[in-house]
């Protein structure tokens, strides 16, 4: 049943007695669920869970032309209905070769899923996640949100979406602060919010019960978002979930000139009496052919991560670490965690500890030797891994505690202190498979992601379902996960509508004793204490917050 069913009859009469010129929200077009927003109508799909799905609704103009390196804008009105039917374009990516059926830098839509039964006076808790891929790609666009919808019983709205990454959404200039915006890519995130708060109640959502969550680049974007504008509550959410809390280098905007004036050259605008308008009248092809990462001044390969987030003192005001340290951030519950081994990703397959070194300084490269030596005599040498150099396991535990474990206990602890020790939950997934073991990689970073969507639904392959096991020896973590997040998002407590043989998932709590955290393993998920030797690494890694730029 579409949303419309219940609604269209009595509100087209009541509206027509009333002489209202308004046109009504929702309508049905051959069955298809229709909604009207006003300034576009679309029409969807409803699924056979009985979920409408709207896909590639525009929710800002496309960011062409003399709209690159600005804020996002409203869009355009059209006419007629809209089809709302296929996943469009998402946004390009760094290093991404054209042409590419997949990406475009018209790419600003935004995808819905809501109960088909629902109304306009429904009121569901809404959950917009926030897709990572490290500010550089737009990784895993084509995400399904139906299951969840479905295994709340009907009960809750999801809203996923583009936003611009690498070049076009993070280049910095004091000549884009002057004419145009700056962190463009966190503006789009932040239009999505405006829109939902707008739009969401023509889906069945409620706007004064939306959930913001990420997942990598996602999480550290839900992290940057409570501490927008020195932690001001615009009303946009109620409560945040962030996975593998992401928190590169942020450099401030005089940090990054070299990086324009690199892109400028590449892009054949050198020399232009004004290199920005140069920029935003050059084609696709042109600009995508600069969209590429470089070696940081003084070193000799280009970092993991090229285009992150400036400080740029407005949305950005100082870095994360000292804003959080302060209590500037927007006051609400929390539920964060990570994976037991976030670096193997990333790290390189180090033979030695110059090696670490090197490889830390690569990507935060504000590290002097005294503080890599301070990082070896924190990582010496590990157990090994299968497949991989001798401190391969170093790099990777250092790569990985400082850049997404270590911010996700300081936000944790933050939270405890300035809102309440008991409205933060942290875990840590723990959930191995075969495939990765024997790969030399564990528990790998975001891996719980397939789980908090169900297999199959996280624009991966089937391949990549059946490597974690997700789908077969480590099926019964899906409904524990997933159920853990849906009831955070319905209630903002993990607990209340929790999977019936799942644990109750204790609070952080104060922090005294390093903190709680939820243990997710297959069959045997149970609560354990931050280990002591972790707190002390992450106390060092506090220390070299503002040297790292984090």
């Amino acid at each position: 049943m579409s949303l419309s069913h219940c609604f269209l009859l009595v509100t087209a009469v009541s509206r027509l007695l009333a002489g209202a010129a308004a046109t009504p929200i929702l309508t049905v077009s051959n069955a298809a669920p229709v909604v009207d927003l006003g300034y576009s109508q679309y029409e969807g799909t409803t699924l056979s869970s009985e979920v409408d799905q709207y896909l590639g609704m525009r929710f800002a103009a496309p960011p062409l032309g003399n709209l690159r390196f600005r804020a996002p804008q409203e869009p355009a009105a059209t006419t007629g209905i809209q089809e709302a039917k296929t996943l469009q374009t998402v946004c390009l990516g760094n290093g991404v070769q054209l042409p590419s059926t997949l990406q475009s830098e018209d790419c600003l839509f935004a995808n819905v899923w809501t109960p088909a039964s629902a109304t306009i006076t429904s009121k569901l808790p809404v959950w917009i996640y926030i897709q990572g891929g490290g500010y550089a790609s737009d990784s895993n666009g084509r995400y399904n949100g139906s299951t969840v919808v479905e295994q709340s019983g009907q009960n809750v709205v999801v809203v996923m979406f583009n936003y611009r990454v690498a070049a076009f959404g993070f280049l910095a200039s004091e000549k884009i602060r002057a004419n145009g915006d700056l962190n463009a890519g966190l503006l789009d995130q932040q239009l999505l919010f405006r829109w939902v708060k707008k739009y969401i109640q023509q889906f069945g959502g409620d706007p004064d019960h939306v959930v913001i969550h990420g997942a990598s680049a996602g999480a550290g974007s839900v992290a940057l978002h409570l501490l927008a504008y020195g932690g001001r509550n615009d009303d946009l959410f109620i409560g945040a979930i962030g996975e593998s809390v992401f928190l590169p280098t942020s450099p401030k905007v005089s940090e990054l000139e070299w990086q324009f004036d690199q892109f400028v050259s590449d892009a054949s605008c050198a020399g232009s009496a004004d290199e920005l308008e140069c920029l935003r009248s050059q084609n696709t092809t042109t600009l995508q052919a600069a969209n590429k990462g470089r070696p940081y001044p003084g070193q000799s390969k280009s970092p993991n991560w090229y285009w992150t987030p400036t400080i740029d003192g407005d949305f950005l005001q100082d870095y994360p670490y000292k804003l959080l340290e302060q209590g500037k951030f927007v006051k609400v519950p929390i539920m964060v965690g990570d994976d037991t081994d976030e670096g193997t990703s990333f790290a390189d397959n180090a033979a030695s500890l110059a090696d670490v070194a090197t490889f830390m300084t690569r990507n935060y490269p504000r590290l002097s030797a005294n503080d890599t030596d301070a990082i070896n005599a924190q990582y010496p040498l590990m157990s090994p891994l299968p497949k991989h150099n001798p401190y391969f396991p170093s790099a990777s535990a250092a790569y990985g505690e400082s850049t997404f474990i270590c911010p996700g206990n300081f936000i944790c602890n933050s939270f405890a202190t300035h809102v309440s020790p008991n409205k933060v939950w942290n875990y840590r997934y723990n959930v191995n498979s075969t495939n990765y073991d024997d790969a030399g990689l564990g528990v790998v970073h975001t891996i719980e992601t397939q789980a908090v969507f169900g297999p199959g639904n996280v624009g991966e392959t089937p391949a990549a379902d059946i490597q974690s096991g997700i789908t077969t020896v480590n099926r019964n973590i899906v409904p524990v996960v997933m159920n853990y997040w849906i009831s955070f998002v319905r209630a903002l407590d993990p607990n209340t509508y929790r999977f019936a043989s799942a644990p109750r998932w204790g609070e952080f709590g104060d922090g005294r004793d390093g903190g709680r955290r939820l243990r997710f393993e297959t069959n045997a998920t149970e609560m354990e204490v931050v280990p002591r030797d972790q707190v002390e690494r992450c106390e060092f890694w506090k220390d070299l917050a503002v040297v790292m730029e984090q």
